[in-house]
């Protein structure tokens, strides 16, 4: 099933139906989705779609060709260049054609005249009735096509780099199943399409021992495979992510975990933030400049992987490991205040909240911490908001308000019109406490959300 992805779409019908010559830079990550996402586009479209491989400039360029001469009905003829096999497909290209070069990152690997040769292609061959489109997985190969020196440097029309599904998504694919299975495959998958497919909703253990934590599965040694691409030598790269994985978030327990000196730290943290592995956060009421910033794993597969599997693979392939599911809960815990902060996300578009908030985000200082601060600074209104990945009766929910209140007054927001919010897996006396003014949601909630909104 094909989920979403209509603003992705909506973007490439635009470019298909403007009418002149159109070059999209189209790349994410492995898994991500972009094969499905532009064959779904091409259907029904006079397109040639061509799938690069590692084996060079020449050898891909006849293997375009012959895939193309099919789709086009050119002659059989042998061609070593590119620029020769597009000189060919222009002699009988239709009204408007969707040209996609996937796994364009590798024809860039292999032959590093590979960008000059598409400029010639784009400048001196291409005309109003190409719609090109070259798709690559290696994202520093592919962002380098946007860089100031390189031959493709304002070439391009429009650039698209896919992002995961949200959790909203990733529940419609699931939605024969129940709502914490969804948070469950979540917060291991995040939205990843070739992630989350290989569950079937129905018995989440039993699937996640076979998905995970298999040396026969394809996600097996997945963070393994993708750093090794982008990165090469990755050694150092992996004890960061295992350092965030077990709980070390500022730069200093990072560097004392990973064994890497302090002042080194930021060329590392650099390349993995460029990757979206990582995420640099600071209090939501802090600059961007603050030096209070933390640095959490920003996938749910790495940082599952990190956590459970690394550490583990000498037990799993002796076949003698066993699944500590209370210190999963504990992740899930972890992974679900993503997931309320894209719940939130989707009251604020939608209206239903007191305000419609401009930033939201952690607040922390000296040993206190609040989940989830929605802010508008220009309104001076601010919504407090607490996540348990549990049941909470009503009494527990009280509690954990009335500590909400306290822990908001050393935000210091004085003069602010302030709300207060507790997000949990369910809630005992829900419509009690939201009588009292409280805001407060649970699963039933994010279910009403996702009918309402049509996610």
């Amino acid at each position: 099933m094909f989920v979403n992805r209509k603003d992705e779409l909506a973007l490439l019908e635009s470019l298909y139906s403007s009418g002149k010559k159109e070059v999209l830079i189209l790349y994410g990550r492995r898994r991500v989705g972009k094969t499905e996402l532009v064959k779904r586009f091409i259907r029904e479209k006079n397109a040639i779609y061509f799938l690069a491989d590692r084996n060079g400039l020449e050898s891909n360029a006849r293997r375009f060709y012959r895939e193309s001469a099919e789709v086009l009905g050119l002659p059989e003829v042998e061609v070593r260049d590119f620029r020769e096999t597009f000189e060919l497909i222009k002699l009988k290209a239709p009204e408007r054609l969707v040209v996609v070069i996937d796994e364009f990152s590798y024809l860039l690997l292999t032959d590093k005249n590979t960008s000059a040769v598409f400029q010639h292609v784009i400048d001196e061959i291409l005309d109003d009735r190409f719609f090109l489109i070259l798709s690559g997985s290696i994202i520093g190969l592919m962002e380098g096509l946007m860089d100031y020196g390189n031959p493709l440097y304002g070439r391009r029309t429009a650039q698209l780099k896919l992002r995961p599904l949200n959790f909203f998504h990733v529940r419609e694919y699931f939605r024969e199943a129940s709502i914490e299975t969804a948070v469950r495959i979540y917060s291991v998958t995040g939205g990843v399409p070739m992630y989350f497919r290989l569950f079937e909703g129905r018995n989440f253990e039993e699937e996640l021992l076979r998905v995970a934590f298999s040396p026969t599965s394809i996600l097996y040694e997945e963070p393994e495979f993708i750093l090794r691409e982008e990165l090469g030598d990755v050694h150092r790269h992996y004890l960061i992510l295992e350092a965030m994985a077990l709980g070390r978030h500022r730069v200093s327990e990072i560097a004392n975990f990973a064994g890497i000196e302090a002042k080194d730290m930021p060329k590392y943290l650099r390349t993995l933030i460029s990757l979206e592995l990582v995420r640099r956060e600071v209090p939501v009421t802090e600059s961007e400049r603050s030096k209070k910033a933390r640095y959490y794993i920003n996938d749910n597969f790495f940082a599952f992987w990190f956590r459970f599997v690394k550490p583990n693979r000498g037990r799993i392939e002796i076949g003698t490991f066993e699944m500590d599911w209370n210190a999963f809960n504990t992740y899930v815990g972890r992974a679900f205040e993503e997931v309320a902060k894209q719940f939130l996300i989707e009251l604020n578009r939608s209206g239903k909240l007191p305000f419609r908030f401009t930033k939201i985000g952690r607040w922390w200082r000296k040993g206190e911490e609040i989940d989830l601060v929605a802010l508008n600074e220009r309104e001076r209104k601010a919504l407090f908001v607490e996540v348990k990945w549990k049941d909470l009766s009503e009494r527990e929910a009280r509690g954990i308000l009335g500590d909400l209140e306290r822990k908001a007054e050393l935000v210091g927001l004085d003069g602010w019109e302030k709300s207060y919010g507790l997000i949990a897996r369910n809630i005992d006396g829900e419509e009690e406490l939201k009588a009292e003014g409280w805001l407060v949601w649970d699963l039933g909630d994010f279910e009403w959300l996702r009918e309402i909104e049509k996610l």
